[in-house]
């Protein structure tokens, strides 16, 4: 986290980083991370003469949007990405985002799902409350192109 201030009861942190840029735009906390998702079409084909069944083949790939849900973050880069999209001539900018699941122990990462082609879909602020101090975020929905799962070295030790 950024700072090192950690925002202990949340298991995911997201990394959003544009093209160009060395450092992550964003680093945020989500208590809830879903749309992890991709599906495959299956192509189906009989072959003459063959009788015993079909033959299925992979075809396009489509992916789910990513939904993160109750959020902290340290930042206004989240907004800021979201306008930037909106401006005229921006349309294109489209960012990697890195879904962090953290171990128990908090020392490292279970697993690292890496998007690539993310484009801001959704982003909504909670109900305001004065005795808050850090800037939090309800939901964001970010549409990817592509989805990679990386795995940690030495296993999932403390997941």
């Amino acid at each position: 986290m950024p700072n090192g201030v950690p925002f202990t009861a949340f298991n995911y942190t997201v990394e959003i980083t544009l093209p160009d840029s060395a450092e992550p735009l964003c680093q945020a906390a989500f208590a809830e991370c879903s749309g992890l998702e991709m599906t495959a079409e299956v192509k189906t084909i009989r072959q003459g003469g063959q009788n015993g069944g079909p033959v299925h083949l992979v075809g396009p790939v489509s992916y789910s949007q990513l939904s993160l849900r109750r959020g902290m973050t340290e930042s206004f880069d989240l907004w800021e990405w979201f306008e930037r999209v909106l401006r005229d001539g921006q349309q294109h900018l489209r960012a990697t985002c890195e879904v962090h699941l953290r171990t128990s122990d908090r020392r490292g990462d279970a697993a690292v799902f890496v998007l690539t082609g993310c484009l801001p879909t959704r982003l909504r602020a909670p109900a305001l409350n004065a005795k808050d101090g850090q800037l939090a975020i309800e939901e964001m929905q970010i549409a990817y192109e592509s989805m990679v799962l990386q795995r940690p070295r030495g296993g999932m030790s403390g997941a």
